[in-house]
């Protein structure tokens, strides 16, 4: 009779894990970690800092964003860059160059180049897709990244979406929904880039992820790093904010 209650416990503990997948909607668990890293509303500080073998580049901004609809990033630092800046407002997006006081529209094909030469994308930072509207979701199931507990989720992307990756792989904390890994992949199915996030700690009323580094699969020694510094999350900003004319006004 021992023998038997032994040899059913990992038949037992199979059962458990399905049993708690089947309770976590996918769409849902995305939507949530979505709105954890981005908020209603947020407003507050970033530095990226751009690694190539040989080279380090440090780029500073203020950010603003309204949902996935708008957003608006100016840059503070260094001063050959200062005053660039870059809005998105609903499907059209916009670039500010100080130097020849010029605003041009970025077309959507833009959104896959990468943003001022670092591995993050135009639409990393912008945010012209949704990972909760603009694709479907499966659960993979459950695995353990450094010590967390993750749920991990697979993203294939709806027929009219317009995203840049074919797929993307994240694993998402069990606790406090944060998406600590990503996996991007190319319309072939090739792996793109690996993002990794880190530094969780507690930002205004949130518990997220503070440093994100982004790291092309096929550029050996290149990475970008992304780190928050002050953050606000869901104060009242309005839409008309998010306008051309404080592409050049706003700093």
């Amino acid at each position: 009779m021992a023998y038997t209650v032994v040899s059913l416990l990992p038949l037992l503990a199979l059962m458990g894990t399905l049993s708690a997948q089947e309770t976590v909607d996918a769409t849902d668990l995305v939507r949530r970690a979505d709105m954890q890293r981005r908020g209603k509303t947020s407003s507050g500080t970033m530095t990226m800092t751009v690694e190539r073998p040989g080279w380090k580049r440090t780029v500073s901004m203020n950010v603003w964003s309204l949902g996935t609809d708008y957003s608006l990033i100016v840059v503070t630092s260094p001063a050959k860059e200062k005053g660039q800046a870059f809005l998105k407002r609903e499907n059209e997006m916009w670039n500010f160059i100080p130097s020849i006081d010029r605003i041009i529209k970025l077309p959507p094909s833009m959104m896959a180049q990468p943003w001022m030469g670092s591995d993050f994308t135009n639409d990393d930072l912008l945010k012209e897709s949704s990972l909760s509207r603009d694709y479907t979701h499966t659960l993979k199931g459950a695995e353990t990244l450094d010590g967390i507990e993750c749920w991990k989720v697979e993203l294939l992307p709806k027929e009219d979406a317009a995203v840049v990756w074919g797929k993307v792989v994240l694993w998402i904390t069990k606790e406090n929904d944060n998406i600590i890994k990503a996996q991007r992949y190319d319309e072939d199915g090739e792996l793109m880039s690996v993002e990794k996030a880190d530094n969780i700690k507690k930002v205004d009323d949130r518990i997220i992820p503070t440093r994100m580094e982004m790291i092309p699969a096929d550029k050996k020694g290149n990475r970008t790093v992304l780190e928050i510094g002050d953050m606000r999350f869901d104060r009242p900003i309005d839409g008309s904010f998010f306008s051309q004319q404080n592409l050049k006004r706003v700093r």
